[in-house]
């Protein structure tokens, strides 16, 4: 009788981990500029299960988007930004561990990608709240070239010659490439980023107006992000 029990009692689990697969987690960002929705990558598990968390905690909601550099990036995260008056420095704020950094070569800074900020340690762990969406730039030949030199440089990714052909046309920031984790990106609301990242800032890149957000996040059949946004799970 125990086994066949425990037999009953495993079938449920395998339902809901078969259904789960079939499920991504989308989360939608949203900002005075209007809504943002992401999607966070398996191959990334340990940010993908700590940004899920965060999220479900209601961690985000209120906190700034503390840092803005056109052409490159929107930062936020930092729980000190939640209270934090005009003027206050921002962008060291954490909430704990590092998270250890998860490079995958297939995953880079294309624009609109989501990735994790981090300080100078020498593992190049991730804040473990802390994160940026790149706005990037469109390159040429020649630029991106002296990109690829810098990324050797700093002994991160060299950009392949697809990848190559993303940052000449959509963009992105390809010196990140290696350095920090790309764990996600935006699937709609591309303009969003736009908006915010052109918002006038302060000597310490932080907007003069306050970009506060909020962060929901939901179960949803792979099926219906991809008939609904155009995303393409591998």
């Amino acid at each position: 009788m125990r086994i066949y029990l425990v037999l009953f009692l495993l079938i449920p689990t395998t339902l809901l981990a078969q259904n789960r697969k079939k499920k991504d987690y989308l989360v939608t960002l949203t900002t005075a500029y209007g809504p943002m929705r992401l999607v966070l990558y398996d191959q990334t598990p340990k940010h993908k299960e700590n940004f899920i968390k965060l999220v479900d905690q209601k961690f985000y909601d209120s906190l700034l988007f503390h840092r803005i550099i056109p052409l490159f990036m929107i930062q936020g995260g930092d729980p000190n930004s939640r209270k934090a008056k005009a003027g206050d420095p921002l962008g060291s704020g954490s909430i704990g561990e590092r998270i250890p950094a998860e490079f995958v070569p297939t995953l880079f800074h294309k624009k609109g990608a989501l990735a994790a900020a981090r300080d100078n340690n020498p593992e190049k762990a991730s804040s473990a709240c802390q994160f940026y969406v790149v706005q990037g730039r469109v390159w040429d030949d020649a630029t991106l070239q002296k990109q690829v030199e810098r990324i050797q440089a700093m002994k991160g990714h060299v950009p392949t010659d697809e990848q190559k052909q993303v940052y000449k046309t959509i963009g992105g920031a390809p010196h990140l490439d290696g350095n920090y984790t790309v764990f996600g990106e935006v699937i709609d609301g591309l303009a969003i980023v736009d908006s915010i990242a052109k918002q006038p800032r302060d000597e310490m890149d932080r907007p003069v107006k306050d970009v506060r957000m909020t962060m929901t996040g939901d179960w949803v059949k792979k099926k219906k992000i991809t008939k609904q946004f155009g995303y393409k799970y591998l």
